[in-house]
């Protein structure tokens, strides 16, 4: 399970350091991905398998299926965390959610979102302002 929000930094050449807590979860392989929100999902291996599963499972012939699953998977790289804990993004998906050099890890459970450091404190700001009606909402879910 990932849960937490830690800052690092990306080096010269695309890698950025993955909190010692979660290397273990993604010595295995990873995936990383397009995300929402101009964000990165890093998925392990296991968690990325039950969501290709429901992916494919998407109606073919709705082409917001088609799109979500375009976005999803053609952006999709396998990455390996080397011996200093560290993971190389690829460029066109550091180019897709804007990360520059300051980055933040977010933990969300099944999943870990990468984002630049001030589009997540811009994100973060707008999202606690608005905490309440949020809350509203997820109770009518059931949460």
């Amino acid at each position: 399970m990932f849960i937490g929000e830690y800052s690092h930094n990306l080096d010269d050449k695309g890698r950025l350091a993955i909190p010692t807590k979660f290397r273990r979860d993604l010595a295995k392989g990873a995936v990383v991905t397009r995300g929402l929100d101009n964000c990165l999902f890093l998925y392990t291996k296991t968690e990325w398998a039950k969501l290709v599963e429901k992916l494919a499972a998407l109606p073919f012939s709705q082409s917001n299926s088609r799109a979500f699953a375009r976005l999803m998977l053609a952006g999709a790289m396998d990455v390996e965390v080397d011996k200093q804990g560290r993971m190389v993004l690829p460029e066109y998906l550091r180019a897709f959610a804007g990360l520059k050099k300051e980055v933040v890890i977010a933990g969300l459970y099944s999943r870990l979102e990468i984002w630049d450091e001030t589009k997540w404190s811009e994100y973060k700001n707008q999202t606690e302002s608005q905490s309440g009606s949020i809350a509203e909402r997820m109770a009518e879910l059931g949460v």
